[in-house]
C-alpha cells in the first residue's frame, strides 16, 4: 500500500474544499455576506463554564505566563476562557459580527489581556509583529473549510513557540445539514475535510501528534425556529420559495423537543471531538 505524501494531501484537502464550495454556488439562493452575522450569538458561551470536557482538555494545555493566538476565535467560546487562565490571548477573526461579540464579552467579564484582530489567515500573521507571536497557535472549529490548507498551517507553526493545537469535529460542523441536502436539493452534500484528514497530512508532514477525543455532545437550541436558522445557512436557501418548505416539511419529521424544552435532530452527528497536537516544525 502506497502513502500518500504531503502534497497529495493537500491537493486532495483542495479538490474537497472547491467541490463543496462549488456546490454551493450552483444551489445558493442567498447572498454571500457576513455569514456568522445572523448567528453570532449562538457561539457566545459563558467563559467560566464548567462541565465541557472539550475545555477542560483545552486547558489542561495551558502553562503559567502562556501567550495564545486563537486563530479564528469567533465569538470568543474559548479565547474568553483562555484569557482567564493564562497572561495573553491574541484572538484573531475576519468576521465583523462575531468581533463585536468578541469584545462584548471582553468587556463584561473584564479581560484586559485579550487582544482583538480583525483579519483573516494567514494574512493576519504579517500584521502581529515578528513571529513567534505567541507560545501556543490554536484553532477551534476552523480549517474544515481552508482551500490552501499548506500556508495555513505553515503560518500557525511560524507563529508559536511551543506548541501547535487543532480542535476539530470527526466530520465538520456543516455536515449537520447533510441529510438534508437530498430533500431541498436534490443531491448528497460534498462533505468537507475534517480532524481525521488533519492528523494524516500532518503525520505526512513529519509531525507527531497526539489526540485527545471527547464526547461530542448534540447541540441543542432554544426553539424550532433557532434550530431551523442553523440548519437552513447550512443550505443556503431563502425564507420564502419553494425550497424552504420542503426544508420545514423534513425538519418537523427530523426534530425533537428535548426534555428541558429545546430543539435538536432526533438523529444528531455521531462521532468525537479531538484536540489535536503537536510541536511546530
Amino acid at each position: 500500500m502506497t502513502t500518500a505524501t504531503a502534497a497529495e494531501l493537500e491537493a486532495a484537502w483542495a479538490e474537497r474544499v472547491r467541490a463543496n464550495r462549488e456546490q454551493v454556488d450552483l444551489v445558493r439562493e442567498v447572498p454571500d455576506h457576513d455569514f456568522y452575522a445572523p448567528v453570532s450569538s449562538l457561539f457566545v458561551a459563558d467563559p467560566r463554564r464548567t462541565g465541557e470536557e472539550a475545555l477542560e482538555v483545552l486547558l489542561a494545555l495551558t502553562e503559567p505566563g502562556d501567550r495564545w493566538l486563537d486563530i479564528g476565535a469567533g465569538a470568543g467560546r474559548y479565547a474568553l476562557p483562555l484569557a482567564i487562565e493564562v497572561a495573553e490571548v491574541i484572538a484573531v477573526e475576519p468576521s465583523a459580527s462575531m468581533r463585536n461579540a468578541l469584545r462584548t464579552g471582553k468587556s463584561e467579564h473584564g479581560l484586559a489581556n485579550l487582544r482583538v484582530v480583525a483579519g483573516a489567515w494567514p494574512d493576519a500573521l504579517s500584521t502581529l509583529g515578528e513571529p513567534p507571536v505567541a507560545d501556543v497557535a490554536f484553532i477551534a472549529h476552523v480549517g474544515y473549510d481552508i482551500e490552501a490548507i499548506g500556508p495555513f498551517l505553515d503560518a500557525m507553526e511560524e507563529a508559536a513557540s511551543r506548541l501547535c493545537v487543532a480542535m476539530l469535529t470527526d466530520r465538520s460542523p456543516a455536515s449537520v445539514a447533510d441529510p438534508f441536502w437530498p430533500m431541498v436539493h436534490g443531491v448528497e452534500r460534498v462533505a468537507l475535510p475534517a480532524l481525521p484528514d488533519l492528523a494524516e497530512l500532518l503525520r505526512a508532514r513529519g509531525r507527531q501528534t497526539e489526540i485527545q477525543r471527547v464526547e461530542r455532545a448534540p447541540r441543542t437550541f432554544d426553539s424550532f425556529d433557532g434550530l431551523a436558522t442553523f440548519i437552513r445557512r447550512q443550505l443556503w436557501i431563502a425564507d420564502d420559495g419553494d425550497k424552504e418548505q420542503r426544508f420545514r416539511t423534513a425538519l418537523a419529521r427530523m426534530a425533537r423537543e428535548t426534555d428541558d424544552d429545546g430543539w435538536t435532530l432526533a438523529t444528531p452527528p455521531v462521532g468525537s471531538i479531538g484536540v489535536l497536537t503537536w510541536s511546530p516544525g
